[in-house]
């Protein structure tokens, strides 16, 4: 339970740096800049003066959060269903014998 609670946290926090990169990387590029000015072409033609922003919606403050609240319940998850892998995989080898394997030196 240990190992797959260390690993777990490991990967959230991995996740989550991942995402917020990704992130820094698009809002730097100009993508949402972008985003923003096809929607507004699209819906009002060639007037600038349109109340859509893709940041609202995907922006620094949302999308880190969500991946903040994934990345614990993963923790929780993949805990729980290690712990439990490794409990029913422990019941079976006693139960059958599992595999011994004996590493041994040649004495040539």
């Amino acid at each position: 339970m240990k190992t797959s609670f260390l690993l777990s946290v490991a990967f959230g926090v991995v996740t989550f740096v991942a995402v917020f990169m990704v992130w820094s990387v698009l809002g730097a590029a100009g993508v949402w800049d972008s985003i923003n000015a096809t929607v507004a072409s699209v819906v009002e033609g060639d007037s600038n003066s349109s109340d859509f922003d893709v940041t609202n919606y995907l922006g620094m403050g949302r999308v880190p959060g969500f991946t903040l609240l994934v990345s614990i319940i993963d923790v929780i998850l993949l805990t729980a269903i290690a712990t439990l892998t490794a409990f029913l995989y422990n019941m079976a080898a006693a139960l059958l014998g599992g595999i011994e394997v004996t590493l041994a030196e040649d004495e040539r």
